[in-house]
């Protein structure tokens, strides 16, 4: 039993730790699978290549899940908390990676969203010490966040002003312009608002294009709102953080390799080793 135990703690450093060559190495070969897959994927759409290698990309194809459903499983298996991770973010994206290819045996084409593979590309960026960069990634997920109940408040009013805007459009312009409905004035509002004007449907009369000059003004400044809120709560966020090490208890990243507790979960670490060259 404790022989058992130790083989799955060996594992889960190597499965869910970077710190240990065994740990890189399998990062880097998981890398490696997980873009090989995408390029596999992405060619199989191209129609001639389809035609001419369909057999090679099916076998790729399922080649790549069997991996990657056998890798899901032993981080089921090594890790103490089974449920939370299978419920975290990368538990969830480590599922769908695999599901596609199951379900393109049912449904004729769902193996093109395999694609969602590229999101494992965040666990395994550490590998290459990129601190820095996923530093700052942890900070803007931080502040939005934080900013997430104010841009709900500020999209919930816009929201309004958008029905309001459509409505009075569909009054004023009608059918004889394009304006067929409420919801296709709706349409119009949110096209223009976003600055995007495809140009489908244009106001004709004096009035209506005046409501559409304001309607576009109005969407610089609401553009910009957004983008206000998230700032200022980057700049509240704290940078200081190291993820390189994995909690094997609530599964957040994100700890000093020297840390002696969770900061999420409280769990105490194991004392930090520092491998040998």
């Amino acid at each position: 039993m404790a022989e058992r135990s130790t083989i799955r703690h060996k594992l889960y450093k190597i499965i869910f730790e970077a710190e240990t060559p065994a740990g890189k190495a399998f990062d880097v070969l998981l890398l490696v699978l997980i873009l090989s897959s995408v390029v596999v994927v992405s060619l199989e759409s191209v129609v001639s290549l389809r035609r001419q290698f369909l057999p090679v990309f099916q076998v790729l194809e399922w080649t790549f899940t069997i991996i990657f459903t056998l890798e899901y499983f032993l981080r089921i298996y090594t890790t103490p908390k089974p449920l939370k991770y299978v419920f975290s973010f990368f538990g969830i994206v480590d599922l769908l990676a695999i599901i596609p290819t199951y379900l393109s045996l049912f449904i004729l084409g769902s193996q093109y969203l395999l694609v969602v593979r590229v999101l494992r590309l965040l666990r395994v960026a550490r590998i290459f010490k990129l601190t820095r960069f996923i530093n700052e990634g942890q900070v803007l997920t931080k502040a939005l966040r934080a900013s997430f109940t104010k841009i709900a408040v500020f999209l919930g009013t816009v929201l309004l002003l958008i029905v309001i805007i459509g409505s009075l459009m569909y009054i004023i312009e009608g059918a004889a312009s394009g304006f067929t409905s409420i919801p296709t004035s709706i349409y119009w509002t949110v096209v223009t608002l976003t600055t995007v004007g495809y140009g489908d449907i244009a106001p004709q009369s004096a009035l209506g294009q005046v409501l559409a000059s304001v309607v576009m003004i109005m969407g610089y400044g609401i553009i910009a709102v957004p983008t206000g809120i998230v700032t200022v709560e980057m700049s509240r966020s704290d940078k200081k953080i190291a993820p390189t090490r994995v909690c094997p208890n609530c599964h957040r990243e994100g700890h000093f390799e020297d840390a002696s507790f969770c900061y999420n979960c409280g769990y105490k670490f194991e004392e930090f080793v520092k491998p040998t060259s």
